[in-house]
């Protein structure tokens, strides 16, 4: 008997196109006998975890045979203690893409609206169409959200607004005000999710704090990670902050023990590490000036970003990527994001961004 499996699974499911992560160094170096190959893919921290956070981690190890703490109590408590917030505010994500998915399945009926910008996110559409959710994707804005657009959006089926604040892989991102005024013309019943992964690295006039906006906006919940400025990518640690409501709907979804042991201790060590935050955050301010002096000199355009990461047009963004692959640079191609003439770079060490720009050179032939 032939059966298809795939006309078991529900629509949305079937539709789902996955997500591509960035190529790791150890199958690049196999499938094209390089060495000592460098990744500026992913937006990892080059710096790596703090101190604390490693000895943290091998504190916990003997206990690797007991389930972990399900509600994180002394990471909630370190992270009430640092936001200034309540622990019946927090909801604990295996990365903040746990978040997003929360809110969508809490949120979002099947035929419901989510309402996201193009240039946005991957995993948006994603986590939409894997409970059944209509995408409505409004037109970018200097590559970024288009806050009028989504209210123009909005309809009786709106649901749900995912807004990258910054915006992933652009870069860009919104200020204080402008937020306000557009949750203040939301209709309540529209919930919003404010994906902050890479708050820590913004050092912008009036760049807006989500977790300020709490107290006004019930229907609004701010998603942040550990994946980036604290260098835990590895562990997949992330947590939402909202009103007391959604945290309780938020939960109730949430599965039992979803985050692990060693990532709840690299956390609450990691929050206590200011000092390697504050190095984490130079080293990319610096890393982001060189490439920026690099495209310039190579007279390429690029996107002002405010992340670990930033856009430079190449003309034909396949093409370099793999001629990149081929001198042991592995960088990231964002033509899944409608962006087929660039490349996302992530802010590296000072000699990794320069093998990066020589490479690049090179492949140009400039």
């Amino acid at each position: 008997m032939s059966l298809d499996l795939r006309e078991l699974a529900v629509a949305g499911v079937r539709g789902i196109i996955p997500y591509p992560p960035g190529k790791p160094i150890a199958e690049l170096e196999r499938e094209y006998g390089v060495k000592n190959a460098i990744k500026l893919a992913s937006n990892e921290n080059p710096s790596g975890p703090s101190p604390k956070a490693l000895a943290a981690m091998s504190a916990v190890l003997p206990d690797l045979a007991r389930y972990p703490d399900g509600g994180g109590f002394a990471l909630k408590r370190a992270l009430s203690d640092t936001l200034g917030v309540a622990t019946t505010q927090l909801t604990l994500g295996n990365g903040s893409s746990d978040i997003l998915e929360f809110a969508a399945r809490v949120f979002v009926n099947p035929g419901d609206e989510v309402i996201f910008s193009a240039h946005a996110f991957a995993i948006y559409p994603i986590v939409t169409q894997a409970v059944g959710g209509r995408a409505m994707i409004t037109p970018a804005r200097d590559w970024g959200n288009d806050l009028g657009a989504m209210l123009r959006a909005v309809g009786e089926r709106t649901r749900l607004v995912f807004i990258a604040n910054p915006n992933n892989p652009t870069g860009t991102w919104l200020t204080q005000q402008a937020l306000r005024d557009f949750l203040d013309a939301l209709p309540a019943r529209v919930m919003v999710v404010l994906d902050e992964a890479y708050f820590e690295y913004v050092d912008a006039p009036g760049y807006a704090n989500g977790i300020e906006l709490l107290k006004y906006y019930p229907n609004l919940i701010v998603a942040r990670t550990f994946s980036k400025v604290y260098g835990l990518a590895g562990l997949r640690m992330g947590y939402g902050v909202s009103g007391d409501a959604a945290a309780d709907l938020l939960n109730r979804v949430r599965p039992p023990f979803n985050v692990n042991s060693l990532a709840l201790a690299a956390a609450t060590a990691a929050l206590g590490d200011v000092e390697h935050l504050q190095r984490a955050r130079a080293v990319n301010a610096s890393g982001m000036q060189q490439l920026i002096a690099g495209f310039k000199a190579l007279q390429l355009e690029f996107l002002p970003s405010v992340g670990n990461f930033i856009c430079v047009n190449v003309g034909q963004g396949a093409a370099v990527y793999e001629k990149l692959l081929r001198e042991g640079v592995i960088v990231r191609p964002v033509a899944n994001y409608a962006m087929p003439e660039y490349l996302r770079i992530t802010i590296g060490l000072e000699q990794e961004n320069r093998r990066f720009l020589g490479a690049l050179q090179k492949v140009l032939g400039r």
